[in-house]
């Protein structure tokens, strides 16, 4: 204890002195650790995020076209539909024995970027979303916002609001055929908190072609945009895609399978990005390796008057790893502080691009793991310098000094 209360003050002190060196080396020890601490923090939320959203779904039917495609604009609301399919086959689909819930989507319009999404009242019950103020729609036209949709767009009960053509800003408005706002949404953490929810009719009626008092699609022109099937027997996954996918114009895509391809895809480049951060952690035990010997050979005569003193070899050894680990101690507490800080500047951007939540904010229990990586590495780049000195007799370092 007499030991580490004389080593850890001189080793400080040491540091000090050596201010540049010693900033450069926790500076470039803390952009690894940000880095891969960034990573960490968005890559597991959005894993979260996606698995949540995903939830009770266990296939996408829709219009052919890129699969993963259709699960991302189906089921993450991120991405444009591939099409429309017809609700004549839609409706044959869903009374399939193998289907236990087809929940029907009709996208097209948005307001102010935040999607109006055509459903019925089985998709809140997927998401588990209750109204908290207001009430359910009774009839088409009438709207519920979700809870994030309500507070950016700033509606209000009673309200009403016209739709803009398409999933983005910009778009022709309907000033014709006004949503009035009925309901809001509790928030649930899920894409539906981001969504403006009525029934498929509003949809249909919002797109009728033909004389201004025309509101509804004749039959066999109602189209919707995807069906979210939840299976009546973990069999039908078997067989029930590829019946699907054998009907002209419609194709079937399981989220768990295009969620795990989306992430291999995405793999390479986490891959390369953490093997970086790793490279710079690395660089920076070696910075602090090459440090701490420069620094023992100047500070021979230091070391020796300690000796002098009466100072162990325990003590030496200790200044020497205190040293390190010192480097290590402040690494980390800065590479964690400025990977939270970049992680919430991604949630940020994200959000405004994407209306995707994700948040420097949280802790991820794989963050241990690379504190004590850090940790063990400026230990690590302390240890021989640190057993040159304890090994050195007084009179070989008084010899050198």
């Amino acid at each position: 204890m007499n030991a580490l209360a004389i080593a850890l003050p001189l080793a400080l002190a040491y540091l000090r002195e050596r201010l540049l060196a010693t900033l450069l080396n926790i500076l470039l020890l803390a952009l690894g650790i940000a880095t891969i601490v960034a990573l960490l923090l968005t890559l597991t939320q959005a894993e979260e995020r996606m698995d949540r959203d995903a939830a009770g779904i266990d296939l996408v039917v829709g219009a052919k076209g890129s699969p993963l495609q259709l699960v991302l604009s189906s089921v993450f609301q991120v991405d444009v539909p591939t099409g429309n399919i017809p609700l004549a086959e839609a409706t044959l689909i869903s009374a399939e024995s193998a289907v236990k819930r087809a929940i029907p989507l009709a996208l097209g319009d948005s307001y102010r970027a935040f999607r109006i999404v055509g459903t019925r009242p089985d998709y809140l019950e997927l998401h588990a979303a209750a109204v908290e103020t207001g009430r359910m729609w009774a009839k088409p036209m009438e709207v519920l916002l979700g809870a994030e949709a309500a507070a950016r767009t700033g509606l209000k009960l009673g309200q009403s609001f016209a739709g803009t053509h398409g999933l983005t800003d910009g778009g022709g408005a309907h000033p014709n055929q006004p949503f009035e706002v009925v309901g809001i949404l509790k928030p649930t953490g899920a894409v539906i908190d981001r969504l403006i929810l009525t029934p498929v009719e509003s949809i249909w009626a919002v797109h009728a072609h033909g004389d201004a008092g025309k509101t509804e699609h004749a039959d066999a022109e109602k189209e919707i945009t995807a069906l979210l099937i939840q299976y009546a027997t973990p069999m039908a996954a078997a067989s029930f895609p590829r019946r699907v996918n054998a009907i002209s114009g419609l194709q079937a895509a399981a989220p768990a399978m295009e969620i795990s391809r989306l992430f291999a895809l995405l793999g390479f480049g986490v891959t390369a990005l953490k093997l970086f951060a790793g490279i710079m952690m690395l660089c920076a035990g070696l910075g602090i390796f090459i440090g701490l010997m420069n620094a023992l050979d100047e500070r021979r005569a230091d070391l020796a008057l300690l000796r002098v003193l009466g100072a162990s070899r325990g003590t030496v050894f200790l200044t020497i790893l205190a040293q390190g680990f010192a480097l290590g101690v402040a690494g980390v507490i800065l590479g964690l502080l400025l990977g939270h800080v970049g992680a919430e500047w991604i949630g940020q951007t994200v959000a405004n691009v994407h209306r995707v939540q994700l948040t420097g904010l949280v802790w991820a229990n794989a963050e241990f793991r690379v504190i004590g990586a850090a940790l063990g590495l400026a230990l690590a780049a302390g240890l021989f310098p640190a057993w040159r000195a304890y090994r050195d007799a007084m009179p070989e370092l008084l010899g050198r000094a």
